[in-house]
């Protein structure tokens, strides 16, 4: 096994990670192959210069994914999902910082309740169409620029 890329050991990332991107040459090349979209969002929210706007919108969408699993009379994990995309998208409506971090932990919720309601390959396929979800809303060159901007 390859050496973990050294970023990954200074934002502590989990051991799992951490061996799953030893095995690719680049940090690039491991976040185009990585089929867990909580890691990629988790690299992006560790990035401080990551935007966040950004990393908003990209875990609402994964989280979106997840409301199938929340029952017709729970308005709460979409109200929490529309607010955090409200204040994402910079809106005149748009709610104080800590409405979006109880609405962002609301979602976050939603999404891993739905996920430890899935089993074994529904898990493994809802974690793969997330990475799908990120990959196509967060472009490695914005997590590269993130990365950069930590080294300076």
């Amino acid at each position: 096994m390859s050496t973990p890329h050294p970023l990954l050991a200074s934002l502590d990332a989990c051991e799992p990670a951490r061996d799953f991107a030893s095995a690719y040459p680049t940090l690039e090349s491991a976040w185009h192959a990585c089929e867990r979209g909580d890691w990629l969002l988790w690299l992006a929210g560790r990035l401080p210069a990551f935007p966040r706007p950004l990393l908003v919108l990209a875990a609402c969408a994964c989280a979106r994914e997840a409301l199938v699993h929340v029952s017709a009379n729970e308005p709460r994990p979409l109200r929490a999902i529309e607010t955090a995309e409200a204040w994402a998208r910079g809106g005149h409506d748009a709610p104080a910082l800590a409405d979006v971090r109880a609405a962002a932990n609301a979602a976050a919720y939603a999404a891993t309740a739905a996920a430890a309601a899935a089993a074994g390959a529904a898990r493994k396929t809802s974690l793969a169409k997330s990475a799908t979800i990120v990959r196509a809303l967060i472009p490695w060159a914005v997590v590269a620029a993130a990365i950069d901007a930590r080294a300076k």
